[in-house]
C-alpha cells in the first residue's frame, strides 16, 4: 500500500508530480528562458514562455498563461491564466484573468483582477488594484489607486489614492475617462460618472457628474478655519 504524506498525496503521486515540474522546466530553459532558481518556482505545463523572460524565485505561472520574450517575472509574482507581451515587467504583482500588454510596468504589489485589459506602455504601480477595467495604451497609474469597472483613455495620469467608487450598495457601475485626462490626488469618481478627453480634476474633488472636455473640475468645501478651537478642547 502506498504511503500518504500529510497533504494526502502518495509518494508515487508526489515524484510523479517532480518529474512533470522538471520536464517543464527543462523545455523552458531550452527555449530560451531564464530562471534565477528553477527549483523555487512553480509552472503548470499548458505555460508559455517567451524567449529571453527572466522568471525569479517564488513565480508561480498557472492555467494556460502565456509570456511573451524580454519580460521580467518579478519575486513573488502569481500570474493565472492571462497573457503578457512582450517586455513587460511585473514585480512581486498578482494577475488573474487578464490580458497585459507589451512594455507595461506593474508592481510592485499590483493586483490586476479578472476582466481587465492594460494596454501597451501603461504603468500600473505600488498597491494599484485595476478590476473588470481596460486601461488604453500610455497610461499612468503610479500608486494607491482602486480601478473598477472602468474604461480608461490613453495617456491619462492618475494621482495617488483615486478611487473609482463603482458599488452603490446593491449594483456595480463604470466610470469612463477619455484621452489625456489628469486625475489629481485623492479624486473619488462616484460612477456612473464620465470624465472627458483632456479634463483635469483637482485634488480631493469627489466627482458626482460629467466632467466636459478640457474642463476643470473642482469638487470639494472651501477650507474653514476655526481659530482657538484647540484651546477650548483643554
Amino acid at each position: 500500500m502506498s504511503k500518504k504524506s500529510l497533504t494526502g498525496m502518495t509518494v508515487e503521486k508526489a515524484r510523479e508530480t517532480i518529474m512533470k515540474h522538471e520536464e517543464t522546466l527543462e523545455k523552458h530553459i531550452k527555449n530560451g528562458v531564464i530562471f534565477i532558481n528553477p527549483q523555487a518556482v512553480y509552472i503548470e505545463s499548458d505555460v508559455e514562455i517567451g524567449k529571453d523572460t527572466v522568471i525569479e524565485p517564488n513565480v508561480m505561472l498557472q492555467r494556460g498563461t502565456k509570456i511573451g520574450s524580454g519580460c521580467i517575472i518579478g519575486m513573488g509574482s502569481k500570474i493565472i491564466a492571462s497573457s503578457v507581451g512582450n517586455g513587460t515587467e511585473i514585480l512581486s504583482g498578482v494577475i488573474v484573468e487578464s490580458e497585459i500588454g507589451e512594455n507595461v510596468q506593474a508592481g510592485p504589489f499590483a493586483y490586476v483582477r479578472p476582466g481587465s485589459k492594460i494596454g501597451n506602455n501603461v504603468k500600473v504601480g505600488d498597491f494599484v488594484e485595476v478590476k473588470n477595467s481596460t486601461v488604453n495604451e500610455g497610461t499612468k497609474i503610479a500608486h494607491l489607486t482602486y480601478v473598477g469597472d472602468s474604461d480608461v483613455g490613453k495617456h491619462v495620469n492618475f494621482g495617488c489614492g483615486t478611487v473609482t467608487v463603482n458599488y452603490d450598495g446593491k449594483n456595480k457601475h463604470r466610470t469612463t475617462i477619455g484621452d489625456d485626462c489628469f486625475i489629481g490626488c485623492n479624486t473619488n469618481l462616484v460612477a456612473p460618472v464620465i470624465v472627458n478627453n483632456g479634463a483635469y480634476t483637482a485634488a480631493g474633488s469627489t466627482i458626482t457628474e460629467e466632467v466636459p472636455a478640457e474642463s476643470l473640475a473642482i469638487a470639494r468645501a472651501r477650507q474653514v478655519n476655526k481659530t482657538g478651537w484647540h484651546d477650548k478642547r483643554k
